[in-house]
């Protein structure tokens, strides 16, 4: 029988020093906000009895070697163990540079977060007593080194996350990696603004995590909160702590007498900071501010497919959807739209997959069944 256990998850850390700092007048991301947001919640996470702490991905702004450095150090401090896996921002290139880290050396760097010695970007470590963890890499790269714009697991990594599963075959297995396993938006896999943050071969990992009973996937890089299940899988991504709504999630798990696993997950989020009294409003003003172009994007893309010019007229009228999309359990609709619009931006609401309105990306239940 499992023992209980708790752990948190903080995602996309996107960790700047205030020197590495560069600007991108069009982005959502606060990362000058990424160190004393981090602070906050370490120092809230150290005071909890937890087993561990889950970093599903991008811990720094650019895969700058300073900023990885200052991350390993802090994590060092903590009173419980933290495994992490790479996201886009870690590794920009195969072999790194002079001022960014190759995959080989975030390895090394985050030894003791999971990787141990290990001379491969990916791992199996035991959380607890019967509980395991494969911490997998979805950062690919083309012949120059030059990384792709997409999530891939190549295939020896999913043989040897096969060969893994298989020896583990009856204990509980959890999968953490950056890119999205599941859809956790609709037509993600297809649309040309939401396959970048989604594994291209998803489903040959899906069969093999369904194959050996996973029952639970954690993700990043969408900077949404969501939680979405296929058959016995359920994949929760977690929103980035440098973006709106700044959240990190508690997940408190208790053994069921069946065998089965109950999961209680909660949210919470960076309220306050010392430059930002109201973290909250100026963030979610931020996004909508700067979401114009991004909109005009999103909607003359398919399947929509509006003309530039009528795209650029509706996307004033929408400045808040993404941050709607990335709050998490929000019911979406914009009445004064046309009805294609509106129904198409109705389907990014808190939806099940028969379309029904269901409120589990921040505060969840969920039941694993036994392995």
């Amino acid at each position: 029988m499992v023992r209980p256990f708790r752990f948190a998850i903080i995602s996309d850390l996107h960790v700047t020093l205030p020197h590495t700092q560069y600007a991108y007048p069009s982005q959502f991301h606060f990362v000058e906000a990424s160190i004393p947001a981090l602070e906050q919640v370490l120092d809230a996470l150290a005071a909890e009895p937890l087993d561990f702490v889950l970093l599903p991905g991008d811990l720094t702004q650019h895969g700058e070697r300073e900023n990885h450095q200052w991350l390993t150090q802090r994590l060092s401090q903590l009173p419980f163990p933290v495994y992490v896996v790479p996201g886009n921002h870690d590794v920009i290139t195969a072999h790194g540079d002079e001022k960014t880290v190759s995959l080989s050396e975030f390895t090394d760097r985050y030894c003791a977060f999971g990787y141990g010695q290990q001379d491969q970007p990916y791992y199996h470590q035991e959380l607890v007593p019967g509980v395991h963890l494969v911490g997998l890499n979805s950062i690919a790269f083309d012949e120059q080194g030059q990384q792709l714009p997409t999530g891939y697991i190549d295939m020896a990594q999913l043989q040897w996350l096969t060969e893994t599963l298989q020896t583990l075959r009856g204990e509980w297995v959890m999968a953490m990696v950056h890119h999205n396993v599941l859809e956790h938006m609709p037509g993600q896999t297809t649309h040309p603004m939401g396959q970048r943050y989604i594994i291209q071969n998803r489903q040959v990992l899906i069969d093999c995590l369904q194959a050996h009973s996973v029952r639970l996937v954690l993700t990043g890089h969408l900077h949404v909160q969501d939680v979405m299940e296929s058959g016995d899988l359920w994949a929760v991504t977690t929103g980035s702590l440098v973006s709106y709504p700044h959240p990190y999630r508690r997940v408190s798990v208790t053994p069921h007498h069946r065998g089965d696993l109950q999961v209680q997950i909660t949210t919470e989020r960076v309220q306050t900071l010392p430059d930002w009294p109201d973290l909250q409003t100026v963030s979610r003003q931020r996004m909508g501010d700067r979401s114009g172009p991004f909109m005009s994007r999103f909607l003359s893309c398919a399947p929509l497919n509006l003309p530039p010019h009528q795209a650029a007229e509706l996307a004033p009228m929408i400045s808040d959807f993404w941050a709607a999309v990335a709050s998490g359990d929000s019911a979406i609709d914009y009445p004064s739209l046309p009805e294609p619009v509106r129904r198409y931006l109705h389907r990014f609401g808190a939806m099940d997959s028969q379309g029904n309105y269901r409120t589990i990306d921040n505060q969840a239940e969920l039941t694993l069944k036994a392995p």
